[in-house]
């Protein structure tokens, strides 16, 4: 018996590829019809409700590639991009990558899915603290991946260890209803959490255990004091009721008691909608499933040169393609040409930037510097959840 998942040997040499594309190599081995192409990665459209999405898995993608005969162009990690505009392009002997596309897209369009689902939830959630916390969901083999694209997407913290580590910043999290339910004393799991715990850790604890939610909030604030930084409704579906109403209930008792310290997190099956509707009322959430589960960007790879000669499938446009973007107003313009003023008057600039080159990988940035790239493109860009 073994864990089901593949190691990273196995995905760099082919061995997750879909099986056609072995038939392939075997047959341009066979008959020798190898050749240099340039072949474009986008997507024709996104998962219904999205008008925009946000790359991620760009580095992943790197590291697949890294030390093949290959000349790659990409967006930045963390870019904004829409449909029909070329997210990657890749030049070299087909042979280089025909095995690896398979990866190679699914590296991209599961990790783009999560980065745009966590940058909506921002949003939703009015810029907001959102911690991502849905990898208890999801496949334990991918859950730095999830935590990641979460993080790039504008998420502040992650309840994952791995994932936490990867991104280079304390896992969030406080007890689960576990112990509270263990011990059977929601005061002694509380103060057991704040006696243990490393001080560096906020004291936020979970109010919906045994019984209503404002009486056990003012009973955490009772125990712990000025020590307490928050509490956590977590009520379940089949209890909730209006949630809006209970956090209003809950921050009302304990302004009245004279505890207006204490922060309210929501957390439990919230998404863009549910998150909407809590942002004026509430000070951070925590988000599961509806963004590790998110819908991917279904990015495809396609053929657009071969031998210098441009063609492509039907559907597609032949030619190696750039995305330029106005630096003044964003409109963006997908052409053949290098360069192009947009009608503003400003020179466009090229969003394909070099990440591969001869088998080398270009400097990439930080996880941190790409998060705070995505939550400026959020705000500057005034981009909208509506379809």
């Amino acid at each position: 018996m073994a864990l089901h998942i593949a190691c990273e040997s196995e995905i760099k040499s082919g061995g997750t590829t879909d099986i056609y594309f072995r038939r392939t190599m075997e047959i341009l081995a066979k008959k020798k019809w190898d050749a240099r192409v340039v072949a474009e990665v986008s997507a024709s459209s996104f998962p219904a409700g999205w008008g925009w999405a946000v790359l991620s898995g760009i580095e992943e993608v790197a590291e697949l590639l890294r030390e093949r005969d290959l000349d790659v162009l990409a967006m930045r990690e963390g870019s904004v991009f829409y449909p029909m505009e070329p997210v990657m392009r890749l030049e070299g002997p087909y042979s280089q990558f025909c095995e690896l596309e398979t990866p190679l897209l699914g590296l991209t369009c599961q990790a783009s899915g999560i980065a745009t689902a966590a940058a909506r939830c921002k949003m939703a959630a009015g810029f907001k603290p959102v911690y991502s916390f849905g990898i208890r969901r999801m496949h334990p083999a991918v859950s730095p991946m999830i935590d990641r694209s979460a993080y790039i997407g504008g998420c502040d913290g992650v309840s994952g260890i791995s994932g936490a580590r990867l991104v280079g910043v304390p896992p969030s999290g406080t007890i689960p209803h576990a112990l509270i339910v263990l011990v059977g004393d929601r005061q002694a799991a509380w103060k057991a959490f704040d006696e243990v715990v490393d001080e560096s850790v906020p004291r936020i604890m979970l109010v919906d255990t045994f019984s209503d939610e404002v009486v056990e909030s003012l009973s955490a604030a009772q125990a712990l004091g000025k020590r307490l930084y928050g509490v956590r409704l977590d009520t379940p579906g089949s209890r909730r009721g209006d949630m809006k109403r209970i956090a209003q209930e809950v921050r009302w008792k304990l302004d009245v008691e004279g505890h207006t310290h204490v922060k309210i997190f929501v957390s439990g099956g919230l998404d863009e909608r549910s998150l909407s509707q809590l942002s004026g009322v509430a000070d951070a959430f925590g988000v599961g499933t509806s963004i590790a589960s998110a819908r991917t960007v279904d990015l495809a790879l396609d053929i657009v040169e071969v031998g210098g000669r441009k063609t492509c499938k039907r559907g597609k446009l032949s030619g190696a393609k750039n995305v330029l973007e106005c630096p003044a107003c964003f409109k963006r313009r997908v052409t053949l040409e290098p360069k192009f003023r947009c009608e503003c008057g400003r020179e466009m600039v090229a969003l394909l930037k070099p990440l591969i080159r001869k088998g080398k990988v270009a400097k990439l940035p930080g996880v941190r510097e790409i998060r705070e790239n995505v939550l400026s493109a959020l705000r500057e860009r005034k981009l909208s959840l509506e379809p």
